[in-house]
């Protein structure tokens, strides 16, 4: 019953919420619940996607391929994100690529049934429209992040982002462990340069690590560098 959408308290997050009940009994009929490994792609930059992706657990990271072979993360997705939407309703190929960074659950809902939804429910397709103005609006942040803010200021601010949105682990550490090239594409800097100032935030005790895992140490002074102090 659970993996029903009608039942599902996950559609609370995301656009599914504006559907009737009816609506959402015809999208549980068509759907189909997929297990993804760490590390597996969903889908591919270029790809023609014929549905969405609603995750029910774990993390998918949203990436560009930049013009020298690099990838920019745009995104981390999570519980109750819909992934996807923007190319279904476009009909466009997708203009990221989308990789799970720990073992997911998602429902892939073909894009007859948002589309049908779309077409008779304002409710829905305002919601839907939200959405998109949402990670438009995200997405000029990283702009402006990139542009205006120093490597050092947006490695600080990705930590504290992890920390705020996954929590912490039993012994302190980031409950989302991201490789150090995940952490460079996520700044839009080369790994190199993340991995010299993750060891330079160790040095001054900001921060501690233990192979891959990474603890906030300073969580005040790691703000107040973000704002520049």
């Amino acid at each position: 019953m659970e993996s029903r959408c009608e039942n599902c308290i996950i559609r609370q997050f995301n656009s599914l919420r504006a559907m009737s009940k009816d609506e959402l009994k015809k999208v549980s009929d068509s759907k189909t619940t997929k297990k993804i490994k760490k590390g597996q792609p969903l889908f591919e930059e270029g790809e023609k996607l014929n549905g969405v992706f609603c995750v029910r657990d774990g993390v998918s990271k949203l990436s560009k391929l930049s013009a020298n072979g690099k990838d920019q993360i745009v995104k981390l997705a999570t519980k109750g994100e819909v992934m996807g939407q923007r190319s279904v309703i476009a009909e466009e190929s997708t203009n990221l690529s989308a990789v799970a960074v720990s073992d997911m659950e998602v429902c892939f809902i073909p894009k007859e049934s948002i589309t049908n939804t779309l077409q008779k429910n304002p409710n829905f397709t305002l919601e839907v429209l939200r959405h998109m103005a949402h990670d438009l609006k995200e997405a000029d942040d990283v702009i402006v992040n990139i542009s205006q803010k120093t490597v050092k200021q947006r490695i600080a601010e990705a930590f504290l982002y992890l920390k705020n949105n996954f929590g912490e682990d039993d012994e302190g550490f980031l409950a989302l462990t991201l490789s150090r090239e995940d952490i460079s594409n996520v700044v839009g800097t080369a790994t190199e340069s993340a991995i010299r100032i993750i060891s330079e935030f160790k040095k001054k005790e900001l921060i501690h690590t233990s192979g891959k895992r990474i603890g906030i140490r300073n969580e005040r002074k790691l703000r107040e560098l973000v704002e520049g102090f």
